[in-house]
């Protein structure tokens, strides 16, 4: 079992969820970070971060368990206001976690053109908190609970992969270090997708609720920044002005830059105003991210 690792990816995503929520769905217009980013109040992450907190729980148990998971994503949905279409869909159809695989299988076979949403690659980033000698393989099994699409779990695997090698290194790694993970016959694909994010400018990936392009718009706001003095602020704002599903592209976003760069290219003013379900604030996430890293 790797060492117990901790990272401000959890706090970075949140923030990037809170800082997208109130532009959701609007047109690019609205999405100005000079409000996002310096408008007075108290920012409240969405139903994003509160699953990404669902996993992170689940960790802090100290024995991750695929079935306890899918109970705690039942129960959480049972009280959520805002829950995507597709993950509502599944988590109302179970029982109880055990049977959430099958179901979201069953959803994709259905549903196989319209069940590559992006509700589990905005969660996943708290997937690389877990202790495990297998990132890739646990990043996809937690998509399968709900997104069991090819397409979404391959983006988990990737983001997931990139997420758990910004911990070690404190760098931005290249999006591709996930591509061994993933089926052979799938990487030439995912390869055209990520060198398209790095040739078009985020605002060309939109609408971005399918999660090919939802990663897209993400890793360009990222990669377009990359070498400005303010790499989290700059990049997060980028992600909120690509528009449509704002909040979860800005927290993909937040995730990884949070893991490569740390806490200290994270504004404080932003974390203390920073809370959301279940009563959690800046801190709070912070240590309940070490509790699931084995850290605390």
């Amino acid at each position: 079992m790797p060492p117990a690792r901790t990272t401000p990816s959890s706090r970075a995503l949140a923030l990037g969820d809170a800082c997208g929520a109130p532009y959701e769905g609007g047109p690019v217009e609205r999405a100005l970070w000079a409000v996002i980013g310096r408008k007075n109040g108290r920012r409240r992450w969405t139903d994003d971060t509160q699953m990404a907190i669902c996993i992170a729980e689940e960790a802090a148990t100290g024995s991750f368990d695929l079935a306890s998971l899918g109970d705690r994503f039942i129960a959480w949905a049972k009280e959520a206001r805002d829950v995507g279409n597709q993950t509502r869909a599944v988590l109302s159809a179970a029982a109880s976690g055990a049977e959430l695989p099958e179901l979201a299988a069953d959803y994709h076979r259905r549903h196989p053109d319209h069940s590559a949403g992006n509700g589990s690659l905005m969660r996943t980033a708290a997937v690389a908190l877990v202790p495990t000698d297998d990132v890739a393989g646990l990043a996809a099994d937690v998509s399968r609970l709900t997104h069991a699409d090819p397409r979404a779990v391959d983006a988990c695997i990737l983001w997931t992969v990139a997420v758990s090698e910004a911990i070690d290194t404190a760098e931005l790694p290249d999006l591709r270090s996930g591509l061994e993970a993933l089926p052979a016959e799938r990487r030439d694909r995912w390869v055209a997708i990520i060198g398209r994010a790095e040739a078009e400018p985020p605002t060309h990936f939109t609408p971005n609720g399918y999660v090919v392009t939802a990663l897209q718009a993400a890793w360009a706001s990222i990669v377009h920044t990359r070498q400005l003095d303010d790499p989290f602020g700059v990049a997060v704002a980028d992600a909120v002005r690509v528009g449509d599903d704002t909040d979860t592209v800005a927290a993909i976003c937040g995730s990884l830059l949070g893991a490569a760069y740390g806490a200290d290219v994270i504004d404080p003013r932003w974390l203390e105003v920073l809370h959301g379900w279940p009563g959690l604030d800046a801190d709070g996430l912070r240590t309940l991210a070490r509790r699931a890293a084995g850290s605390e």
